[in-house]
């Protein structure tokens, strides 16, 4: 018979969970780079950032990639936040920010990894 303990903490399994969960590491860690780095060079920032950040934010997303309009702002709102804190780069948009450090918004980056998995299922299964 199972009894509950109430010091036991229930397992929530809802992406809400997991994008809050790793949406804050991922803010940490940015705030680490940017304060630890004593060099501003934007090139070197977002390599670093691409390198410990995002790899946290994208992970096995396939499996628990967000549906909830509220879940892909918080999880775009990490790089977004990243990126404004550059050099040169406070004021401007967040789309022209993308094009001049040349990378992609997180959305368009999930929308192709589940691209590139519902390929090789197909090609998997019908070859």
């Amino acid at each position: 018979m199972f009894c509950p303990c109430p010091r036991q903490k229930m397992l929530n399994l809802s992406p809400s969970e997991h994008v809050n969960n790793i949406t804050v590491k991922a803010h940490q860690r940015a705030n680490a780079i940017l304060r630890c780095f004593a060099s501003r060079d934007n090139k070197l920032l977002v390599r670093v950032f691409t390198t410990y950040v995002r790899p946290l934010l994208e992970y096995n997303s396939v499996v628990w990639s967000p549906y909830l309009k509220q879940d892909i702002e918080r999880l775009e709102n990490a790089q977004r936040r990243f990126t404004k804190r550059l050099v040169g780069l406070k004021h401007v948009e967040y789309a022209e920010r993308l094009q001049r450090l040349n990378l992609h918004s997180l959305e368009l980056r999930r929308l192709r990894t589940d691209l590139i998995w519902c390929y090789k299922i197909v090609l998997v299964w019908f070859v």
